[in-house]
């Protein structure tokens, strides 16, 4: 398979990157966005800063599927958080393809997402599905503009099939990865992309603690921190899911790191940009909810994911924005419930 263009659905930090990048580097693109990052593209196109450079992207843009003709050769990129992608799988899998079918029978599908829900997700709908780990620190704060602070490549994406063993998806990813390459990432393709994005949700498990606590790392937030992080990996080992090895990541992120840009504050993650945009929604539930849910399988406690998330939950509905709650506020009551 050699993709032709690309469908980046959902373009904020993530899929704004991905697409713009590749965008930029000659490939064919369609950007999915909807509210004011849509308006804003329509009107002015798509800035993308690396430390590459700032790329200044214009390609076509769509509010959803019922603005585009699909076409055989198009790669959908699945960018949304998670609490999105039941809709957008809905939204996109019965959509004609030129030439007969539909996309869900015809059209390859990367999730590019956090958490490890999506595939299976996917699955259900779609015969050719490829998972992506997002190594991609990335801010969307102001419609029209994203930013990646990873260095010397901006983003690392291992890639692969979402079931192991398919020969035809293998090629998929290859092809894409190739690309995406291309484009300024580094993009390996891997045997058990999975065991990669179980190792990813380990490190996400700190999503919750910045995005309520701030970007600060105190004592009290590194502490909290790593509690929800092993927590985690008990009811991964109680559950058998094998996360890719330190060893694994460390090979495939050497030399990666981020640097903050010169005159640009980064902010956040993604769920602390939820929080600080009010976007509505947080990642939450699939991230530190992962977590809850398996533990609650496999007859293991989860007392600190079960409350960040919680938290998280109760800061989105209340409208407060990212860095509102100290982290000695939740260590005390987290002591107070044990």
């Amino acid at each position: 398979m050699v993709p032709v263009r690309y469908v980046i659905i959902g373009t904020g930090a993530v899929g704004g990157t991905i697409g713009g990048l590749l965008a930029a580097d000659g490939h064919e693109v369609v950007l999915v966005a909807r509210g004011r990052q849509l308006e804003a593209i329509r009107a002015d196109g798509l800035e993308v800063w690396t430390h590459r450079g700032v790329h200044q992207v214009r390609p076509p843009v769509a509010a959803g599927p019922q603005e585009l003709a699909l076409r055989r050769d198009d790669v959908l990129v699945l960018a949304v958080k998670s609490q999105d992608t039941a809709a957008a799988l809905a939204d996109w899998a019965d959509r004609p393809v030129d030439g007969g079918g539909t996309a869900a029978e015809d059209l390859v599908l990367v999730c590019a997402q956090n958490g490890v829900d999506n595939e299976r997700a996917a699955l259900r709908r779609f015969s050719r599905v490829l998972g992506m780990c997002v190594w991609l620190p990335s801010t969307y704060l102001e419609p029209g503009k994203v930013q990646a602070i990873g260095t010397p490549v901006a983003g690392v994406l291992p890639i692969g099939p979402a079931v192991t063993g398919s020969t035809t998806a293998r090629s998929d990813a290859r092809a894409i990865a190739a690309d995406l390459t291309s484009a300024g990432f580094r993009a390996p393709v891997v045997e058990d992309v999975m065991a990669w994005k179980w190792a990813k949700l380990l490190s996400n498990l700190a999503n919750a603690v910045e995005a309520l606590c701030g970007t600060e790392r105190d004592e009290a937030w590194r502490e909290l921190a790593a509690l929800a992080v092993e927590e985690g990996r008990e009811v991964l080992a109680a559950a058998g899911v094998r996360p890719a090895s330190p060893e694994e990541q460390d090979s495939g992120l050497a030399g990666f790191e981020m640097r903050a840009a010169p005159g640009r504050t980064r902010g956040g993650g993604s769920s602390w940009q939820s929080l600080q945009r009010g976007s509505g929604s947080i990642e939450t539930d699939w991230l530190n909810g992962e977590i809850v849910l398996l533990g609650a399988l496999h007859g293991v406690a989860t007392p600190v994911n079960a409350l960040l998330q919680r938290r998280a939950r109760q800061a989105l509905a209340a409208g407060r924005g990212a860095g509102t709650v100290p982290a000695a506020d939740l260590l005390a009551a987290l002591d107070a419930a044990s």
